[in-house]
C-alpha cells in the first residue's frame, strides 16, 4: 500500500440544526479532499448534534441509513473519490434509535457500526449495538470503526486489532471535564495507549464549540503505532487535522527483536485466572 492522507474534521455542530450540520460537514469534507485527503473522519452524531432534551427529541432527528445524511455522504464520497467515516443518529429498520457510524466510499455504504458502550444519559436515548467493531477492507488498508466511549474498553480495541485493523477511525463527542493545568485530556492519553499497545494507527474526530451548556474537548487527534500524536492538538477550535500514514507499518507488531504485542499474549492464562477469580468472588 502507498501512504494515504487522513483528515479528521473537527467542526461545530448544533443539536437540531440538521441542515446546518450537514452543510458544515460537507464544506469541511470538500476542503479536506481538495487538500489531498483520501480518508476523512467526521464526529459522532454529526447530523443531529448531541445534547438532546429527551429521547423523543433524538428520535425526531434520527434517520435511516438511506436517509439524506448518509445518502449525501455517499454522494460526496463518490464525487470526491474519498472514503468517509462519520457518526449519525440512526433510526434502524426496527424503529430503534441508535448512535451509529458508517463507512462510505465511491461504491456506497461499506459498513454500519452501532455504538456498543453507551455513555451516561445515552442509555436513556439509544439502543446499544451488540456486534463487534466494524473492520473493512478498503483500497487503503484494513480500517476499523468504533464510537467515542467504545475507546475506553481495551478489549474492544484489541478485538479490532486482532482482526487485522491497521487504522482505527473513531467519531467522538468528548465532553469537557476538569483536568490539571498543563495536562492533555485523558481521553487523548487513552487513545495513545490503545494505539501503542496494539501497534495500530488511530484517527479520532471530535467536535468544537458549546451545545446547551456542554463544552467539548475538541480533542481531534491522529496517533501512530508508537502512541504519539502526529500533529499538534487543536483543542477546542474548529480545525481539520491531517497526517499522511503508511498503514503497512501497523502490520508489524514488534516492539523489540524478541517481543510482539500480539504473539506475546497468553489468552489461555487470562481466561483461567479470570475464571478462578470469578469463582472465588462468588464463594
Amino acid at each position: 500500500m502507498t501512504p494515504v492522507q487522513v483528515a479528521c474534521c473537527q467542526v461545530r455542530l448544533a443539536v437540531g440544526d440538521v441542515d446546518g450540520n450537514r452543510d458544515r460537514v460537507r464544506r469541511a469534507v470538500e476542503a479536506a479532499a481538495a487538500a489531498g485527503a483520501r480518508i476523512i473522519v467526521l464526529p459522532e452524531l454529526a447530523n443531529s448534534g448531541y445534547v438532546f432534551t429527551d429521547a423523543a427529541e433524538a428520535r425526531s432527528l434520527a434517520e435511516p441509513i438511506d436517509g439524506p445524511t448518509v445518502t449525501g455522504w455517499s454522494e460526496l464520497a463518490r464525487r470526491l473519490d474519498v472514503l468517509l467515516v462519520g457518526g449519525f443518529c440512526e433510526l434502524d429498520a426496527d424503529g430503534r434509535v441508535r448512535n451509529s457510524a458508517v463507512v462510505v466510499d465511491a461504491t456506497g455504504v461499506r459498513a454500519v457500526y452501532r455504538k456498543a458502550h453507551l455513555w451516561d444519559r445515552e442509555k436513556f436515548v439509544f439502543t446499544p449495538g451488540d456486534a463487534a467493531p466494524a473492520v473493512v477492507d478498503t483500497a487503503y488498508g484494513r480500517i476499523a470503526v468504533m464510537i467515542c466511549y467504545d475507546l475506553e474498553f481495551a478489549e474492544w480495541i484489541r478485538l479490532a486489532a486482532l482482526q487485522g485493523a491497521q487504522l482505527l477511525c473513531a467519531p467522538v463527542n468528548w465532553p469537557q471535564l476538569p483536568r490539571p493545568e498543563g495536562e492533555r485530556p485523558s481521553e487523548i492519553v487513552r487513545v495513545q495507549a490503545a494505539a501503542a499497545t496494539n501497534r495500530i494507527f488511530v484517527a479520532v474526530a471530535d467536535r468544537a464549540g458549546d451545545e446547551r451548556a456542554v463544552g467539548w474537548v475538541g480533542g481531534t487527534v491522529i496517533v501512530d503505532p508508537d502512541g504519539w500524536p502526529l500533529r499538534d492538538l487543536a483543542l477546542g477550535r474548529e480545525a481539520t487535522v491531517t497526517a499522511t500514514l503508511d498503514l503497512d507499518a501497523a502490520r508489524d507488531k514488534h516492539i523489540s527483536e524478541h517481543n510482539d504485542v500480539h504473539a506475546d499474549r497468553r489468552p489461555e492464562l487470562y481466561t483461567a485466572l479470570a475464571r478462578t477469580h470469578i469463582e472465588d468472588f462468588h464463594d
